[in-house]
């Protein structure tokens, strides 16, 4: 039972975070089940991919749509490109060693939070170029393989590309990332994680799941009341602490 309302309080931390900064959830989510309840990377990494199946950021992306339209037919680009990639990612994860993996997820945390803090600061993007919807499907592809190789959502990839390639502002960018976690797209690598694990813990990811829920609809609604370029430097700070955590517990373990 402890375990079950921990697991929730988890996954309202990770719901808070996800609804302010538009990111899946999966970044905090991860380390937070790995040093709360004690998961392995890999077993951390599933569990994530597995809650974010569940439209758990719906009250989220309802909000985001209030401020600003949400673009449907780029979600779907981003849709198709997440559901080829997620899979093979997966596959990739569960051959790598733990530690390695944990190293692996805390370097690549420390080099977006460096890129966000360097080429996003300040900054609102300028108008979107016709025809560059398009790029949703690579972008989505790459999102995908990356969140079934390090079990995170796919917004922390999603929502800087669609800004500097797309040509969205940050909070449209965040709105449609949060779309883009509605439909089932990490089950390809949930089905790997799974395989490889011999089943997932359905009690604590359901318990995760409600958390998760009531944090992201809280977590919106602040980001409404912040300006994007404070968004953007909170955004790269949360980064860089994540994977300071993360790269602490790998080499101390």
């Amino acid at each position: 039972m402890i375990d079950l309302w921990a697991g929730a309080a988890s996954g309202a931390t990770a719901g808070i975070l996800s609804g302010v900064f538009g990111i899946g959830g999966g970044l905090v989510l991860v380390p937070l089940l790995a040093l709360v309840l004690g998961l392995g990377q890999r077993e951390a990494q599933g569990v994530t991919l597995a809650v974010l199946l569940l439209p758990i950021g719906l009250p989220a992306v309802i909000a985001y749509h209030r401020r600003a339209p949400i673009r449907w037919r780029l979600v779907a680009l981003l849709v198709a490109g997440f559901v080829f990639g997620v899979g093979a990612g997966a596959e990739v994860a569960n051959r790598i060693p733990p530690r390695p993996l944990a190293l692996l997820f805390a370097g690549f945390l420390a080099a977006m939070a460096t890129w966000t803090w360097r080429g996003r600061r300040g900054a609102e993007a300028g108008p979107a170029q016709p025809g560059s919807e398009w790029h949703g499907i690579w972008i989505g592809a790459l999102a995908g393989v990356l969140s079934g190789l390090l079990g995170i959502g796919g917004g922390v990839v999603m929502i800087g590309l669609l800004v500097a390639v797309v040509g969205l502002t940050q909070h449209e960018a965040q709105g449609a990332s949060l779309a883009t976690m509605l439909p089932p797209v990490g089950l390809p690598g949930v089905l790997v994680y799974s395989r490889e694990q011999g089943g997932l813990p359905w009690d604590l990811m359901a318990a995760v799941a409600a958390g998760f829920m009531a944090g992201a609809l809280a977590g919106a609604r602040v980001a409404g009341r912040v300006r994007p370029a404070g968004l953007s430097r909170a955004f790269a700070v949360l980064l860089a602490c994540v994977g300071a955590v993360m790269a602490w517990r790998s080499l101390s373990g």
